[in-house]
């Protein structure tokens, strides 16, 4: 990594090549889709690339570092992707008068229940959240995640419970609205 800043390209091979991987499985389990998740990779390590000197190995490892990098494009990506979709949603339902053949009912009610974990996730406190996305998105277990986030791993599991617990009671609102023959 003391390479990457003066600008020494096989050193940034070495690292693209040992953590290339898993960037890509985190930005694909966050965003959903290989072309943006291949985005999202492309934008880190661009950006590991213009601000290596920014790495401070006594915070973390190479990987680390890079994953939560990986980890704010994915959000800013989808963010954005959550402010364009209100856009058009809001253009008097043009999408619907619209034909999109790869647009199936299975690829509809998947996106829209991914929408919903994510407004859900969004309205976790981020803490919550933040646990919560290493786990399930990153992969990551919960001693990993503590020693990461410098915390200690009652902590983390505290914090994860609590936020599985509040989005299970947020997911499960618009079934309770439906009546009992909705609930699974």
């Amino acid at each position: 990594m003391q390479l990457v800043p003066q600008g020494r390209a096989e050193a940034f091979e070495v690292i693209f090549e040992r953590h290339s991987g898993p960037a890509f499985s985190l930005a694909y389990r966050m965003c959903g889709q290989r072309g943006v998740a291949e985005d999202v990779v492309q934008e880190a390590f661009l950006a590991l690339w213009r601000s290596g000197a920014r790495y401070d190995r006594t915070r973390g490892s190479v990987r680390t570092w890079l994953l939560g990098i990986v980890h704010h494009r994915a959000i800013d990506i989808l963010r954005r992707g959550s402010t364009q979709e209100r856009r058009r949603s809001s253009d008097e339902g043009l999408e619907e008068r619209l034909e999109a053949p790869e647009r199936t009912d299975v690829e509809v009610a998947r996106r829209e229940e991914a929408r919903e974990i994510r407004t859900a996730l969004r309205e976790l406190p981020a803490e919550q959240s933040k646990v919560i996305e290493l786990a399930y998105f990153g992969g990551f277990s919960h001693t990993e995640i503590a020693s990461m986030l410098k915390t200690p791993i009652g902590t983390v599991k505290g914090r994860m419970r609590l936020g599985l617990t509040k989005l299970r009671e947020r997911l499960a609102e618009p079934l309770r609205q439906l009546g009992p023959q909705a609930t699974p």
